[in-house]
């Protein structure tokens, strides 16, 4: 039996010191996050678990903050606006997939030149929109700006293309409406698009910080990565870089194992759409 070619064994430890880099904060963080306080100067740097595991910082780090409350506000945030953005998303997507209206190239090409500005630039006309509706300091000022995605429209549009007109035919002869042949014929066979979509955007939100921290002033409106950087200054002080490790990984760690468990399924979703 033939080895593996000098060209193989050449990619795969290419393979495997990208994966390394990669992944060294996420291993420094889980180790760091388990080391005794006692532990300082260059130990607290090491890679290697050399050391008696301890929850301490764990524990600290619950003190410190109201996680709590953070999940739920990032939950409501996250889940808020996925629930407003599939109903856009699929509504434009089959708009720009499916119907015929003068000026649809157009339109649809000038809907995607948002996917070129920087969100920064944003911020400033976002705010001041936020201000004026009275939303200013609410979960709902965060979510308001990303409810229509020029992602999600692409994604959805491009999903349905890839469906036969033959079910949507069968179904226009049994006398279904243009909202029941999207309810119950594209929507089910557009679901992995719609999983791949759900993803991008969970996680972008989810992570999301510098617009959460523009718009949110009161402590009971905090979004986890608000209520991580509060504790964490307060933490660097101290040099408390245990607390900090465990504080990053309680944040992390949702998504974490939501990616242990269906990465399956992450996977087929997004070879299925195509999201690269």
């Amino acid at each position: 039996m033939r080895g593996p070619s000098p060209s193989a064994l050449l990619a795969l430890l290419a393979l495997s010191a990208i994966v390394l880099v990669w992944s060294t904060p996420l291993l420094w963080m889980a180790i760091a996050s388990f080391r005794p306080q006692n532990f300082g100067g260059l130990d607290m740097a090491s890679l290697w678990p050399d050391f008696a595991p301890t929850l301490a910082n764990f524990v600290e780090a619950l003190d410190s903050a109201d996680f709590p409350l953070l999940y739920l506000n990032t939950a409501l945030v996250c889940l808020g606006t996925l629930a407003v953005q599939l109903a856009t998303v699929t509504l434009a997507g089959y708009a720009f997939a499916r119907l015929r209206f003068p000026g649809k190239e157009l339109v649809f090409y000038g809907f995607l030149l948002q996917l070129m500005l920087v969100p920064p630039i944003l911020i400033v006309p976002n705010l001041i929109t936020i201000t004026r509706l009275g939303l200013y300091d609410s979960l709902l000022g965060v979510m308001a700006p990303y409810f229509a995605s020029a992602f999600g429209v692409f994604l959805m549009r491009q999903t349905f293309r890839t469906i036969p007109k033959d079910f949507e035919e069968a179904a226009i002869v049994d006398g279904a409406t243009w909202w029941q042949l999207v309810w119950r014929v594209l929507v089910p066979l557009a679901r992995p698009g719609m999983i791949a979509f759900g993803i991008v955007s969970v996680v972008s939100h989810w992570n999301e910080f510098l617009w959460p921290l523009m718009v949110i002033a009161s402590p009971d409106n905090q979004t986890l990565t608000i209520g991580l950087a509060s504790f964490t200054m307060g933490a660097e002080s101290a040099s408390q870089w245990g607390v900090i490790a465990a504080g990053t990984f309680l944040v992390a760690a949702p998504l974490l194992a939501a990616f242990a468990l269906f990465q399956r399924q992450f996977v087929n979703s997004f070879l299925f759409s195509g999201v690269k």
